[in-house]
C-alpha cells in the first residue's frame, strides 16, 4: 500500500511579507511552535511504526516552515526511512540549505517559489545553483501576475534547462490573462493552461480519501485540504479502514494539490509519480 499525505501542522508564520498573503510578516508563539513540533515528531514516529506502507509525503504550511531546524530535520529523518518514498515541502527557499547533505537525497524534492519583491533573483538563483550541486531534485514556481511576466521569463532563461518553471495563474479573475500573455506564459510552462481552470469536480472519482489523504498535527485526516468533513484520525484505531475511493463533494477545483488527483484528468501520467513536488520530468521543449 502506498499513501500519499499533505500534512499541515499549525504553524502559521513567514518571513516574507506578500500583499496576497494573510499569513505575511506572521509571527507563531513560542506555544504555537512547541506544539507544531512536538506534533510532527508523533507523526514522524507514527511513519516509522508502518511498516506495511509506503508513505509519499508533501508539507504544505501556512508559513515558512524549512527556517525552522525541527522541519529540517523532520525532512532528513523521514528521508532516511526506508517506508517512505519521497517527502516534499513547499518553501520560499530562504533557509540555508547545508542541512540536505544529512538526508537521501534520492527521496527528497522541494517545492520551492520565488517572489519578485521578497528576495532578490540573484539571490534566489543562488540558492537554486546549490540544490544543483546537491543533486536535490526541485520545482520552481512563481505567481503569474500581469506585472511580474517579464521577470518569470527573465528568470526561465537563468534557470537551467531541466528544471521545470511552472507559473500559479490567477483565477478569481476571468479572462485575467489576453491570448498573448497565455501564449507568453505557455512558452515559460507548457502546462500552465492546467492551472488557469476550475475544473468541474462534483461526483467525479478522485484519489483522495483513498491513496491521498490531508492531515492536520492532531492527527485528523481530511480527504484533502478543500473538502472539511474529517474522515478519521491516524492516531486512533485501524486508520486504514477509512480509506476507500470517493467522489468529490465539492462543486469545482482549482488548485494543483487538489486537481492533480482527479481521475479523469489523468494528471499521474504528466507526473509520473512526482506530482507532490510539482515536477513534469518529460516536458515539452521550451520555446523560449
Amino acid at each position: 500500500m502506498t499513501l500519499s499525505i499533505l500534512y499541515r501542522g499549525p504553524l502559521s508564520s513567514c518571513n516574507y511579507s506578500c500583499n496576497y498573503c494573510p499569513f505575511a510578516k506572521r509571527k507563531d508563539s513560542r506555544e504555537t511552535l512547541e506544539r507544531d513540533a512536538a506534533q510532527l515528531k508523533r507523526f514522524i514516529t507514527f511513519v516509522s511504526e508502518q511498516a506495511g506502507i509506503q508513505f509519499k509525503i508533501l508539507f504544505t504550511p501556512w508559513g515558512e516552515a524549512l527556517i525552522r531546524r525541527y522541519y529540517q530535520e523532520a525532512m532528513v529523518t523521514l528521508s532516511l526511512l526506508p517506508n517512505v518514498e519521497k517527502v516534499a515541502i513547499q518553501t520560499n527557499l530562504s533557509c540555508r540549505l547545508e542541512w540536505l547533505n544529512k538526508a537521501d537525497k534520492s527521496k527528497l524534492a522541494l517545492w520551492t517559489t520565488y517572489h519578485p519583491g521578497e528576495t532578490d533573483r540573484a539571490t534566489f538563483l543562488s540558492q537554486c545553483r546549490q540544490l544543483d550541486e546537491l543533486q536535490v531534485s526541485y520545482s520552481v514556481g512563481v505567481v503569474g501576475f500581469k506585472e511580474v511576466i517579464p521577470e518569470i521569463e527573465t528568470l526561465r532563461a537563468a534557470l537551467p534547462a531541466e528544471t521545470y518553471l511552472w507559473v500559479n495563474a490567477l483565477k478569481k479573475q476571468a479572462d485575467y490573462y489576453t491570448a498573448e500573455e497565455t501564449a507568453t506564459l505557455s512558452a515559460i510552462d507548457p502546462y500552465v493552461v492546467n492551472n488557469m481552470i476550475h475544473y468541474d469536480s462534483f461526483g467525479k472519482n478522485c484519489k483522495t480519501g483513498h491513496s491521498v489523504i490531508s492531515l492536520d498535527g492532531d492527527g485528523n485526516m481530511y480527504r484533502c485540504h478543500f473538502i472539511k468533513e474529517k474522515i478519521g484520525n491516524i492516531y486512533t484505531g485501524d486508520f486504514t479502514s477509512a480509506l476507500y475511493p470517493r467522489t468529490c463533494t465539492n462543486a469545482t477545483c482549482g488548485c494543483h494539490i487538489g486537481y492533480v488527483h482527479m481521475d479523469d484528468l489523468n494528471l499521474y501520467e504528466l507526473y509520473k509519480g512526482r506530482e507532490l513536488e510539482r515536477i513534469v520530468p518529460d516536458r515539452k521543449p521550451l520555446s523560449c
